[in-house]
């Protein structure tokens, strides 16, 4: 019997984690280990992209693939006393930036990625590559994308938008820098969630003179907050659907007064809808903009959560108000998105494959996500406590009993378990503490006992020693 690519990634996998092939080593090509095996090429790589994307292998070009050369397949066993953090914002910046590792923050299932359909659309869209196409991008996006873009939105988010609004980005990035540069200037007060999300705080504390935080609770953003201390704030950024990192829903009555400050003020708000399509418990949440009569939102969306991170492709929709002012500026300051990806994205919303497969991760989502609060519950059932939210992309594992997340994390990212701690997602002095858990790419109930019992004798004697600590002091 041919191996399928489960048996090629377990063998290959179990083979790095026990030493048999050691960081650097070089692996078969996807031709070579094809014949020698007897299965099709597209079985290999399929193997080796999980096992690429989940840290295991990195792929050289030319050079070939090889066992990423900075795995710790044998980390030396130390309690948190032993090595003290001397910058743990630094720290934790560091490790959101690995490329390693697993239950990742943020990262689609890519074992579930419809290859096969992919394939198909990339050869047909390059055959359909005509000279005029081989230029320079148009800065606003292609055409038939936005077209798409705004179809999507219009039927499943509820928006009432038109593709002239639609503009193709090149990730979260620059979704700010675009935004940014259309409010000239870095003046004016600008306004955060507290906690919001870690990469955007700190974009915009490096660019914004005035940035505020409102703190967030368990309905969303805190608008009484918002009105006695920031109601003259020229941008607001919010998470509405799921709020980064806690996953709660802005209600429908602070939606209402959000859209209503907004007209009243002249103010903007900037909405994240990064991982608003998953929901699992109940009909899909409309998006903040659809309840945008005045035309105040600015809405940011991304395909990087629900096809690939790689593919490096996002989208705003602008206020009508502001369409003329960024075609004056994007002349000077973009130079549009590769032409081919948006052709297959295109082709692949327009065609239906989109829908078909945002409804597949929705049940493979929450059945992973089933998985790692099992796995929590029966492994660490006195060290934190899980809120468990109606959708998203993570959980949140809180502390019970500790403040020491950001060693507590540290411990697991040495077992290659990407987490965040939670406490540095928060710009003020009274930060909670937990660890942010992806659950996207844990396929099995097995697995995700295996994953998290890796750190569980260290987890209990870092939280002992702590513990222990604090009762002398």
């Amino acid at each position: 019997m041919k191996p399928g690519y489960r048996a090629i990634y377990s063998q290959y996998r179990e083979s790095i984690t026990q030493g048999l092939l050691k960081p650097g080593d070089k692996v078969p090509s996807v031709r070579v280990l094809a014949s020698e095996l007897g299965v099709a090429r597209k079985t290999v790589e399929t193997a080796w992209s999980i096992l690429i994307g989940e840290g295991f292998l990195v792929s050289d070009g030319a050079r070939g693939t090889r066992v990423n050369p900075e795995l710790v397949l044998s980390p030396v066993k130390r309690k948190a006393r032993d090595k003290p953090l001397s910058n743990p914002a630094s720290a934790f910046g560091d490790a959101e930036r690995k490329q390693s590792g697993l239950l990742r923050l943020g990262i689609p299932a890519l074992d579930a990625f419809p290859s096969k359909k992919w394939l198909l659309l990339s050869a047909k869209a390059v055959r359909a590559l005509h000279p005029g196409e081989m230029l320079t991008p148009p800065l606003m996006g292609y055409a038939p994308l936005r077209d798409a873009i705004a179809h999507y939105l219009n039927v499943s988010r509820g928006l009432a938008c038109s593709p002239e609004q639609v503009v193709i980005t090149g990730g979260y990035q620059h979704n700010l820098r675009v935004i940014l540069t259309l409010f000239a200037g870095s003046h004016h007060k600008v306004v955060f969630e507290e906690p919001g999300y870690f990469l955007g705080q700190r974009i915009l504390e490096h660019t914004c003179q005035q940035l505020h935080s409102v703190p967030v609770d368990n309905d969303g953003l805190d608008m009484q907050f918002l009105l006695r201390h920031h109601h003259d704030a020229r941008l607001l950024f919010v998470t509405p659907s799921h709020q980064s990192p806690l996953a709660v829903t802005l209600s429908l009555p602070r939606r209402q007064q959000l859209l209503a400050w907004a007209a009243q003020h002249n103010s903007w708000i900037v909405e994240d809808d990064y991982d608003g399509e998953f929901h699992y418990t109940r009909k899909v949440v409309p998006a903040l903009k659809s309840l945008d009569s005045d035309d105040r939102v600015i809405y940011m969306g991304t395909f990087s959560k629900t096809m690939l991170p790689s593919l490096r492709t996002s989208y705003l929709v602008l206020p009508r108000a502001l369409l003329a002012q960024f075609r004056q500026t994007a002349e000077l300051t973009e130079s549009g998105q590769p032409l081919l990806t948006q052709k297959i994205l295109a082709a692949f919303l327009s065609e239906g494959h989109f829908y078909k497969h945002l409804k597949k991760m929705r049940n493979l989502y929450s059945a992973r996500r089933g998985f790692v609060l099992a796995a929590l519950a029966q492994i660490y059932p006195q060290i934190f406590n899980v809120e468990v939210r109606d959708g998203g992309m993570h959980i949140i594992a809180f502390l019970r009993d500790s403040t020491q997340d950001v060693a507590l994390a540290q411990l697991w990212q040495q077992h290659q378990l990407q987490v965040s701690p939670l406490s540095e997602w928060y710009r003020g002095d009274s930060p909670r503490y937990g660890l942010i858990i992806g659950y996207t790419n844990v396929t099995s109930a097995e697995e995700a006992i295996a994953l998290l019992q890796r750190p569980a004798q260290e987890t209990q004697a870092l939280l002992a020693d702590g513990s222990r600590q604090a009762t002398e002091e």
